[in-house]
């Protein structure tokens, strides 16, 4: 009986030196599992400055730095409650260069980039004129956050640090329209491989995008026009005339258009003319045949070039695009095909110098007249370039190995950017006619003449291009990352754009569209390939 009473004494003790413990700014005591009725276990007093809990204070100077905006820039300052810093940026270079895990922020707007080193906590909305730096605003009336709203750029990045974990608390992010890196999109937080956070009763808004830009047009002048045939020998003006020498155009890829050689002019028999180049494929209609040399009968004319081929639409983009450490990149348009070269006109037939009754008179050379060259094709329209992505918004971009977990924090997205237009392409070259035959000379009237080379063909019009993806609007879009939400976290994502027309399309025409954005809370990246080993 008496050692229960003494047991009971004892218990009776420990709970007046909690109770005096707590009192005097202690955490208290905890009982661990193993503990017993014989043996008290008392928890080891917890520093104030490690207790994360918002709605304690005051906040003493030894737990952390301070920032306020509106302190002023009067000479140095040595970031207390009394001489908090101004710039939020410089707080946390400070905080980690002092050892110190807390920054305490007011409740007011800071216009500036800032990067958070996980395991530095933010605590935001602080009070400022009450000397203490507490935390009252949402358990007592109005929130008052800390606002970083820099007029460009992602305001807030968490950077990882061995492990670390930060918590923000209190904090509003809000990212300008259009104000990412590539003009067009809006993201509000970045966390970049391995960060590691959890953001508490804060709000992360981002902007509207941009639309993509339009894709260049190809020039609206033509392409290189071909070059006329050379014309040919006339006769008796040599035993055995040599054909037109070919015309030739090079365009502006090395790709070269040649008319074909006239034919000899010979004495009992012309030559015939050589094909024009580049030749078809399948050359179902004969085009750019020489012509045939004068023999029983007269020769033949040199056959017209095919017309280089249309380079047709090009596919507008599609894909989910990639996160960085710069944001999303999207896809752009296809840009359009270059058309196909002309092809030069046959080379025409070549003649011969002895008729039935008439031939070169005497004295003079017997060669009948050459043939004239084919004219060479035009050049190739070039296409379109394709049309640029649509911007995206998005309000939290995490990247491979971080770590982030929301509590009653709302995200929120605005709407992604339509893709940009593609461009048109430019129009094909025009062919050239070809050199005409020789002739008899005066007084020989009779002889037959040699026949002309045929036109080149035209170049093929460039393609008009695709247009560029839709930009996105997520709340949260992550890649191989670990991504929790606790509650009252909602996840607003705007409306996303749509994909961009193909150049020279009518509204109502599909064909070679971007694809439109996708709109969605939350989505999950894949992960990128991993490095081939060397």
């Amino acid at each position: 009986m008496r050692s229960l009473r003494w047991r009971h004494v004892r218990r009776l003790f420990a709970f007046v030196a909690c109770s005096t413990s707590g009192a005097g700014g202690l955490s208290g005591c905890m009982y661990a599992e193993d503990c017993n009725d014989d043996r008290m276990c008392l928890a080891p007093p917890k520093s104030p400055c490690e207790v994360l809990e918002p709605s304690v204070g005051p906040v003493m100077d030894e737990c952390g730095v301070f920032v306020s905006a509106s302190a002023g820039a009067d000479g140095p300052r040595a970031g207390t409650r009394l001489e908090p810093f101004t710039s939020l940026q410089q707080e946390i270079v400070e905080a980690q260069a002092r050892g110190l895990h807390h920054v305490y922020a007011c409740g007011e707007t800071f216009e500036e980039e800032v990067t958070l080193i996980s395991g530095v906590h933010l605590w935001g909305g602080r009070r400022c004129d009450d000397g203490g730096w507490s935390y009252g605003w949402p358990f007592d009336g109005p929130g008052h956050p800390t606002t970083i709203a820099p007029p460009a750029g992602i305001p807030l990045r968490v950077v990882g640090n061995e492990g670390a974990a930060s918590t923000i608390f209190g904090v509003r992010v809000v990212a300008a329209d259009a104000s990412a890196s590539d003009h067009k999109s809006s993201i509000a937080v970045i966390l970049s491989a391995g960060a590691k956070v959890k953001v508490v009763s804060s709000e992360v808004q981002a902007g509207d995008a941009k639309d993509g830009e339009a894709g260049e047009d190809a020039l609206i002048e033509r392409a290189k026009d071909g070059v006329l045939g050379n014309v040919g020998a006339d006769a008796c003006t040599a035993n055995s005339a040599t054909g037109a020498l070919p015309a030739v155009t090079v365009c502006d890829d090395g790709i070269e258009s040649i008319g074909g050689y006239g034919g000899d002019g010979g004495i009992d028999v012309g030559g015939d003319g050589a094909p024009g180049q580049p030749e078809p494929a399948a050359n179902l209609e004969d085009n750019g045949f020489g012509g045939t040399g004068a023999d029983v009968a007269r020769c033949g004319e040199g056959s017209d070039g095919a017309h280089g081929a249309d380079a047709g639409r090009a596919a507008g983009a599609v894909g989910a695009g990639q996160l960085s450490i710069h944001g999303w990149v999207g896809v752009r348009g296809e840009d359009g095909k270059k058309g196909g070269v002309g092809q030069g006109g046959g080379g025409g037939g070549g003649s011969k110098g002895r008729g039935d009754m008439v031939a070169c008179r005497a004295g003079r050379p017997q060669g009948g007249a050459a043939g004239g060259s084919g004219g060479s094709g035009g050049c190739g329209g070039r296409g379109g370039k394709g049309g640029g992505y649509g911007g995206a918004s998005i309000g939290i971009v995490a990247l491979q190995g971080s770590a982030l977990t929301l509590e009653t924090t709302q995200v929120a997205a605005g709407n992604g950017g339509r893709g940009g237009v593609g461009g048109t392409g430019q129009p094909g070259g025009g062919g050239s006619y070809g050199g005409y035959g020789g002739r008899p000379p005066p007084g020989v009237g009779d002889l037959w003449p040699a026949c002309r080379g045929g036109k080149g063909g035209i170049g093929g019009r460039g393609g008009d291009a695709g247009g560029g993806l839709g930009g996105p609007s997520y709340g949260v879009a992550s890649v191989a990352a670990y991504v929790s939400f606790g509650p009252d976290a909602p996840l607003r994502p705007g409306n996303a754009g749509d994909g961009g027309p193909a150049g020279n399309a009518s509204p109502d025409d599909p064909v070679g569209s971007g694809a439109p954005g996708l709109s969605l809370p939350y989505v999950q990246f894949d992960a990128p390939d991993p490095e081939p080993p060397r």
